[in-house]
């Protein structure tokens, strides 16, 4: 089985940060964005593992959806 489920990215100074909206707590880091990536995969399936079948079935139902605006800075 498999399924999407949302990843946020955020770059800072020392490299990059993952989490997924979906899995409270299921986050992860990485140097690049390619070992961030590899890093939260990782970090995704170990906590879907964890999952009964129903809870897998309830968070893929989710659909979190994420987009840029431009504002005003005063």
């Amino acid at each position: 089985m498999s399924g999407k489920l949302s990843v946020v990215i955020e770059k800072d100074d020392v490299g990059y940060y993952a989490y997924c909206p979906e899995l409270v707590g299921c986050q992860s880091q990485g140097d690049s964005l390619d070992e961030v990536l590899a890093n939260i995969r990782e970090a995704v399936e170990a906590y879907v593992s964890t999952l009964s079948e129903e809870e897998k079935k309830e968070i893929l139902s989710k659909e979190i959806l994420t987009a840029s605006i431009e504002v005003a800075i005063v």
